[in-house]
Order: C-alpha cells, then structure tokens, then sequence
C-alpha cells in the first residue's frame, strides 16, 4: 500500500468519526427540546435519504472529476450542516444536509479504490476502510457520548483563552465545535490525496439522461448472479446494522439501566466487534471465497436474539463484541465482491451509487419501521426478536438464492460441454 492509500484511509476516518460524534450530539440535542423517543431514528432517515433521492447523480458526479476533489467538495458541505445545527437548524435539517454531503462522499471513497488498487487487494483494502470506519464508529459514539455529558462539556466551557472570544457559550455549541474542526481535518487530508489518472466522464447535464442511466447500471448489477447475491446481502447489512444502532440505545436503557452516554459505549462495542471481523476476513478469505461467508449471516441474526436474556453487562459486553464480529466477517468480502463486480460491469462512481441507493432504501425502510414500532410502544424485547427473526430469515433466503445460481451455472456448464 502507498502513502496515497494511507491519506485516503485518514480522511475517510476523520470524516466518518465526525459523522457518528454528530449524530449523538444530535439526539442529545433532540432530548435537549423534549421531543418524542421516535424522532431519533429519524434523524438516521433525514441523514440517508440524500443516497437514495440523489442516487441517479451521485455516481456520475464522482466520476465526472478526481475523487480527491469529489471528497473534498462533500467534506465541504457537511461542514456546512454542522455549522447550521450550531446556529440553530433543527438537527433533523441540519442533519439531512450532512447527508447530502455524504450522499457525494461514498461514491468517491470506495470508487477511488478500484481506480488506486488492483483488484486483487479489493478485500485487503476493503478491510482497511472498514476497520477504520468502525474503529471511527467507535471513537464517534465514544467523543459524542462523552462531550453530552454536562460535566465534560462544562470543563470544556470553563477553559478560558485570552484575547480570544470564541463566542462558545453553551455545551450544545461547545459540541459541534469540536466536531466541526474533525470535519476540517478531514479536508485538509482530501486535498492531499493523489490523482489516480483515471479518465473522468464529462457530467451530463440532463437530468433524464442520468436516471435512465442509472436505472440501466441498476438493472445490470441485480442481473448479475455474483453482483445480485452480494447486492442483497450488503443491502440488509447497512439497514440491519443502522436500525441496531438505536435499538442498543433503548436497550441498554432497559435492561441494564443505562444513559445515552453509557448506551453509546455499548454502540461502540459492536462496532469494535465489526472491527475485528473486517480484520479476520481482510486476512483469510480471498475474493474468490468470498459468497463462502453467507451463513455467517445467518448466525449473526439468531445472536442478536440473545439480547433479550441478558440484564448484565459483563454477558452483554462479549456478546455484542461477537454480533459485530460476525458481522465484519461477512460483509467485508461481500463488499469486496460487489465493488468488483460494479467496476467490471459500469465503473466504480455508478456501481457504488447503485449500492448506496439499495443500501439507503434498506436503512429508510427499516429505521422508519422502527420508528413506527417506537411510536406505537411496542416493547424493545419484541422490537429485537422481530429484528433478530427478519435478519436470520432474509440471510438463509439470499443463501438458499447463491444456492440456485450455482446450480443453474452448473447445468450452462455442463451444456457447454457437451457441446463440444
């Protein structure tokens, strides 16, 4: 790997710590206002809806220019959404407008990987970016829970810089301050990352010509019988994994009697449990092995079952750690898979935009569903054994699918050989 790859990991850490220390200084601020437990999924709707509405353009934007300058131009505008919530937006826009930001982002950041990389390193990188955007996740939940807690962000407040007027005065905008400055960091890297010299497509200008494109690249990457299996997989992932996000907050709350603070560490225990399954896979399985991963998903699923026993923290702690391992173990090769696939059929800006749009459409759909389940009441024990039962079900159906595909290859095969 060159220095090139290691600045375009350090950006992509800097921006995705920003984004996750966001979005818990934005429930805090919605608990701040005393609005419904339900609103807080909808801040993680607000933040996606950009991949899906923008899907068609997105893609085309990123390759329409180098990727440094792409990231550089979305790295801008989330500075932006910060900057509205510190003066005041309500976090549900605010946060929708970092999500247009990130909306660009992603097809810039993992399409740059199959412009800088030979595919042979796609799941060696794969599980670079993945670890450090959940080693990122970490420190995210981590900074955000620790800079709502009032004690910390009065220390914060208290320290005194002369000659100099910040113009700080509360803990809220002491907040997104810090988080603000992770954001320039993370430009300041984007502007140093190198030009692949990849040739760029001009960007149409007509909106139709654009969906239509992306309807056909769309169309091309759920036909494809490797691209489908790992479309379908790493589109429960990210939905899955996001709609868990706020049920551990509610369930740490329940069961083990824990604040947001506390809950927030929990989130980070997963995420640290990802981490290391990213780093599992990225050593031992190839690009070739890659669908051999499938079942682990299944396994995942029935774990997070074992959330409804457990009232204590040294049991939830090692289980929650082997629900994220799980997870990183499958995903990373999936996404290796799929990213190659993409660049092969339509480049990597389209195919990245293709998996942002399915992938988002399975967060809004499935973090809507929660909030839905939060505004009727519902009891988190049952949100999570309708959450486990749905994710282990849809996991075995995708296997039970590769399954057919490979069968059907098999039988072309052996038609082809008689043929000759």
């Amino acid at each position: 790997m060159t220095l090139g790859f290691y600045i375009i990991m350090a950006a992509q850490f800097f921006s995705a710590l920003a984004d996750n220390a966001l979005l818990i200084a934005a429930i805090s601020i919605l608990m701040g206002m005393h609005m419904p437990a339900w609103y807080e999924p909808l801040l993680k709707t607000s933040f996606v809806l950009s991949y899906v509405v923008l899907a068609a353009f997105v893609g085309a934007f990123a390759d329409s220019m180098p990727k440094w300058r792409v990231m550089f131009i979305s790295n801008s505008i989330k500075i932006v959404g910060c900057t509205l919530m510190y003066f005041g937006l309500h976090p549900l826009l605010a946060y929708a407008i970092v999500g247009l930001g990130a909306a660009a982002y992603s097809p810039a950041k993992y399409g740059i990987l199959t412009e800088f990389l030979p595919h042979r390193l796609l799941v060696v990188a794969n599980g670079w970016i993945e670890g450090l955007t959940v080693i990122a996740i970490i420190l995210g939940v981590v900074v955000g829970g620790a800079l709502v807690k009032p004690e910390v962000a009065s220390t914060l407040l208290a320290i005194d810089l002369p000659w100099i007027d910040t113009g700080i005065e509360t803990p809220a905008e002491m907040t997104l301050a810090i988080i603000g400055s992770l954001y320039l960091v993370a430009a300041l890297f984007n502007l140093y990352i190198p030009d692949t010299g990849v040739d760029h497509k001009p960007l149409k200008r007509n909106p139709v010509y654009l969906v239509h494109e992306f309807n056909h690249c769309l169309k091309l990457l759920w036909r494809d019988r490797l691209g489908q299996i790992s479309l379908a997989v790493t589109t429960l992932f990210w939905g899955a994994g996001q709609t868990l996000q706020f049920i551990v907050i509610k369930w740490a709350a329940a069961a083990l009697g824990l604040d947001l603070s506390g809950a927030t560490l929990l989130q980070g225990v997963v995420a640290a449990g990802v981490a290391i399954g990213a780093v599992l896979a990225a050593r031992l399985i190839s690009l070739r092995k890659s669908v051999r991963v499938i079942p682990l998903g299944i396994v995942m699923g029935l774990l997070v079952l074992g959330m409804t026993l457990v009232h204590d923290k040294a049991v939830a702690v090692p289980l929650l750690v082997l629900i994220g391992a799980c997870s990183g173990f499958f995903v990373v090769p999936m996404n290796a898979l799929l990213q190659h696939r993409g660049h092969v059929l339509m480049g990597a800006g389209h195919s990245i935009a293709v998996q942002n749009f399915n992938e988002n459409l399975s967060i809004l759909v499935m973090t809507g569903t929660y909030a839905l389940l939060a505004m009727a009441n519902l009891s988190i024990y049952a949100v999570i054994a309708m959450f486990s039962l749905f994710v282990a079900g849809t996991m075995w159906l995708i296997k039970r699918w590769h399954e057919a595909n490979q069968r059907q290859n098999d039988e072309v095969g052996k038609l082809e050989d008689r043929r000759h």
